[in-house]
Formats: structure tokens, C-alpha cells, sequence
């Protein structure tokens, strides 16, 4: 729960956090299948820190979703983890990936980081 709570720190929630048992089991299955521990960077953010941090109006953060640190890890056996696991919304990140589980897939870079992924 702590690596999936809000992380605003009590200025607009107390460590909100959105249970999905689903998801939960899908990034467990990401772990095994990397073998290596995976570092979330964000998981469910309340309205405020969404806004604060620059979120998307209707970001998946605001239910249950994660990104994941790159650092440590191949970025195509992370990505290839993340599909085989289940995750549908794929975000791109320069140092990180952003999974959900949305109903339909979606695949998407952010800003600069289109050629880190493409080899």
C-alpha cells in the first residue's frame, strides 16, 4: 500500500490510495518476470497532487496506476514484463514507464523520450 499511496504528504490527503487486487497481481507478475525489484516513482495521486505535479486532468493516477523507475533495468524487458503482465496503458517515460490497466490499450511517449525507446 505504501508504494501506491499518495504521495502529497498530507497537504491535500492523508495517503489516499485506490485498492484494485488486480493490479496488485499484475505488477507482482512484472516483478517476477524482470526478476529485479521494480521502484514505483508515483502511484495514486488525490486531485490536488495531481494538479500540483502536472498531472493529466483525467489521469489514471487518480485511480490506480504506476510508474515505474527505469534505472536498474533494460527498458525492453521492462516493457515486454509490463505487456505480459496485463497492463494496457503504456506511458513512455525518459526515466520511467507508466502501467495501468485501462479497458482499451494505449501506448504513448512523453516529451523526449521517443528515441530512448526506439532501437
Amino acid at each position: 500500500m505504501r508504494e501506491l499511496s499518495c504521495r502529497c504528504g498530507d497537504r491535500f490527503c492523508s495517503g489516499q490510495y485506490w485498492h484494485d487486487p488486480d493490479f496488485l497481481d499484475a505488477l507482482e507478475d512484472m516483478r517476477a518476470r524482470v526478476d529485479r525489484p521494480l521502484v514505483l516513482t508515483s502511484g495514486h495521486r488525490c486531485a490536488g497532487w495531481n494538479a500540483a505535479v502536472g498531472g493529466a486532468p483525467l489521469s489514471r493516477h487518480k485511480q490506480i496506476a504506476a510508474d515505474i523507475q527505469i534505472a536498474g533495468h533494460s527498458r525492453e524487458a521492462l516493457l515486454d514484463a509490463a505487456v505480459g503482465a496485463g497492463f494496457t496503458g503504456l506511458g513512455l517515460g525518459r526515466s520511467f514507464l507508466h502501467v495501468d490497466r485501462r479497458a482499451r490499450p494505449a501506448r504513448w511517449y512523453y516529451p523526449g523520450s521517443e528515441r530512448l525507446w526506439i532501437q
